[in-house]
């Protein structure tokens, strides 16, 4: 018997390679799906099925792909109205995958389609919950998801689902089962998760506040949408993706993977009206850029970001990338629905400077010189983090725009005027110094290191903690 996980950080999400006795089942598989294919390939095992836990909201899943590739059936549960064939489970079907058994336990709640599944060996004892976003170690997926899909769902009324699912159909469940939830600390799907990817029913019984034995349904539900915050705008676009389907991952990546001249790519910029996106890390941005581009670096969160920062996950995408990474951006993108990359910078940066053409540049300063800075004139501080982070500590001078609200934060500013630009750690700050500067304002100068490094200095006047926690 194998149990794999298969945990992508950037996403923060989890799936599951199961096999027993040259059969196997992929869970919640990610958009490409080579790996799974070439793993069971490797055992001499067959894919049997594909399992779905729910429409995720926050990646596309690979499950049409997968299903296509190899033959085997996509599962949903009870409720799931796909626009591709699939088996819409009965709660407490079973399936068998070699010498296992997985048994299919509809919990709505987090959406009205999810769905756990039960993994019982051999014997029949059951041995491992894959939860999906139902329960998360730490957490419990939030209910507010469903309500932008589905009209007539409250948030008060998925939650109230949530808390009998748990507690009829997982919570009478055995101590020493493990947990296999579908995401981990990062996602945006709950509020609440651990750094831990797995864990014993038993300790999350004890440690998770959502499964207090003692707890009313109505202290459930206050406690599991208070402090949500909006998700990210691609969200809906996503689940309407893995209801519908959508192109296959190989035609995502022959589209973007086309390797274009600094000549070429200017002609498509100016013809299609496609996104400059530069993935490079911040500073190395700032140094140098194609006019007009934005930076969202590739090692960062980038998914989260993307989604948050392009609202139409149609948009036409160009890339500038450091040289070899472009199948992993393309990639990457497609896992959170932007299909339209048309293609990419040959040899990077470089090769547009050295072609001649114009380049522009963001200044950024380190804290020593802010603080010259600082003495020498009364200079205004933008802190683009999150209002719960600015809330926690900040600069005295510093006034707060959120990148999470760049359009609200924007307006707060005014083009002629000269702004300090900070964030945590120098990651969101570029990300908004570039969009805005795209957009004209080019009197932004970027802070290297963010607050960590204000802090780290010692050299600048900080408010008091105030405990933001009604906020995150």
């Amino acid at each position: 018997m194998i149990i794999e996980q298969i945990y992508t950080g950037c996403l923060a999400q989890g799936a599951y390679y199961i096999e027993s006795n040259g059969e196997a089942v992929v869970i919640d598989p990610l958009r490409e799906v080579e790996p799974y294919i070439q793993k069971a390939s490797k055992n001499g095992a067959k894919i049997k099925f594909v399992l779905e836990t729910h429409f995720h909201a926050d990646f596309v899943s690979g499950h049409v792909d997968l299903s296509k590739k190899t033959g085997a059936p996509i599962v949903y549960g009870p409720t799931a109205k796909p626009g591709f064939d699939a088996i819409i489970a009965t709660d407490g079907q079973e399936f068998n995958v070699g010498d296992l058994t997985i048994k299919v336990l509809h919990t709505p709640g987090h959406t009205m389609e999810s769905t756990c599944y039960l993994l019982k060996d051999a014997s029949g004892k059951d041995i491992g919950l894959f939860s999906g976003d139902t329960l998360f170690i730490g957490d419990v997926g939030r209910p507010d998801l469903a309500q932008k899909v589905v009209a007539d769902l409250t948030q008060e009324k998925l939650a109230s689902y949530l808390y009998d699912s748990l507690r009829t159909k997982i919570m009478p469940l055995s101590d020493d089962i493990t947990v296999y939830p579908a995401h981990g600390a990062g996602s945006a799907c709950g509020k609440n998760m651990s750094k831990e990817t797995t864990d014993t029913l038993g300790n999350q019984k004890k440690t998770n506040y959502a499964l207090r034995a003692e707890m009313t349904k109505e202290e459930f539900i206050k406690e599991v949408i208070t402090g949500l915050v909006a998700p990210p705008a691609y969200f809906p676009l996503n689940v309407m993706m893995n209801i519908e389907g959508y192109d296959s991952i190989d035609t995502v990546l022959e589209r973007g993977n086309q390797a274009l001249s600094p000549e070429a790519f200017e002609a498509a910029a100016n013809e299609t009206g496609a996104l400059v996106l530069d993935t490079r890390a911040p500073q190395t941005f700032a140094a140098g850029f194609v006019p007009n581009s934005i930076n969202i670096g590739i090692d960062g969160q980038f998914a989260p970001w993307v989604g948050a920062m392009i609202p139409d996950i149609k948009q036409e995408i160009l890339l500038v990338c450091e040289p070899g990474r472009e199948e992993e951006v393309v990639t990457r993108l497609a896992r959170v629905g932007y299909d339209h990359t048309i293609g990419y910078l040959e040899g990077g940066f470089e090769a547009w400077k050295k072609s001649g053409k114009e380049i522009d540049q963001i200044v950024s300063i380190d804290t020593a010189e802010l603080s010259k800075r600082m003495q020498a004139n009364n200079i205004e501080i933008i802190d683009v983090r999150k209002k719960s982070e600015y809330l926690s500590e900040h600069m005295v001078k510093a006034e707060n725009a959120p990148l999470d609200f760049i359009n609200d934060s924007m307006a707060q500013l005014d083009k002629n005027k000269t702004y300090y630009v900070h964030c945590a750690g120098g990651y969101r700050s570029m990300i908004f110094n570039s969009i805005l500067r795209a957009r004209g304002y080019d009197n932004l100068i970027d802070v290297k290191g963010g607050f960590k490094a204000i802090k780290e200095s010692g050299s600048f006047q900080l408010t008091d903690y105030v405990c933001p926690s009604t906020l995150l």
